[in-house]
């Protein structure tokens, strides 16, 4: 059985139809969807929305560099999630605190939460306040924030794929990778057992496009950043 999923539309017009497995509704959404963030576009322009953050704890797996990952974390804070990192590099994410801005007392807004990589007590996610935690690990980080709960996304950085983080990418809701050399590509296919035209495709992929992976979901997609994007990240780049 299948169901039609609408692609998401900036504007008021009909938005085209793809046809996909009832079980990817909770992956990839309509703009209604209260966690939907718009990732980037299909291969015809027309807007595609990720559901990251849903009622069900999820996990997600970034496979590529800071550009993508901090991006996803903007796209979080702007529909209301409260956003925490755990990372050892957090001069890197800093661009996030300030994005964020200040409490009108002067402080830092508590919205976003840069932590080191070791357990701590995470905000109480709700419909109203979903929660993001970002676990910028390295490639085999240790599962410090597994979702536990409604309304709890667990993202995970894998600057790229290893061996080791193998059960960890497969155990995902979602993966999002990013363009991958050959090796790499050669892994994915054996994560996923992608057949060898997904694997090609993966190694061709422009540094502004992504592939968006899910059980029975297999969707290119290339980013979009807003002028304002821009300013804080940067142009669309691959890699760190």
């Amino acid at each position: 059985m299948s169901a039609r999923v609408h692609d998401v539309n900036k504007a008021l017009g009909v938005a085209p139809e793809f046809v996909v497995d009832p079980a990817l509704l909770d992956a990839i959404s309509p703009s209604g969807d209260r966690g939907g963030i718009v990732l980037g576009s299909g291969l015809q322009g027309e807007p595609l929305t990720v559901s990251a953050l849903r009622a069900t704890p999820t996990r997600i797996v970034l496979v590529g560099g800071l550009y993508l990952s901090r991006q996803v974390a903007m796209r979080a804070m702007a529909v209301g999630a409260w956003v925490v990192i755990s990372t050892g590099r957090p001069t890197a994410w800093h661009v996030l605190s300030n994005a964020a801005g200040q409490q009108p007392n002067g402080q830092p807004s508590p919205l976003v939460q840069i932590r080191r990589l070791s357990p701590v007590e995470l905000p109480r996610p709700s419909e109203d306040a979903p929660l993001l935690v970002v676990l910028d690990g390295g490639p085999t980080p240790q599962d410090l924030f597994p979702p536990r709960s409604p309304w709890q996304t667990t993202v995970y950085v894998l600057p790229y794929l290893h061996p080791q983080a193998a059960a960890l990418a497969n155990a995902a809701d979602l993966v999002l990778m990013q363009r991958l050399p050959q090796g790499q590509a050669e892994l994915a296919a054996r994560i996923w057992r992608l057949p060898p035209q997904m694997m090609r495709q993966l190694t061709t992929l422009k540094d502004d496009q992504i592939v968006a992976l899910g059980r029975n979901l297999w969707r290119p997609l290339r980013l979009v950043t807003t002028p304002k994007e821009k300013q804080i990240l940067g142009p669309i780049r691959r890699g760190d």
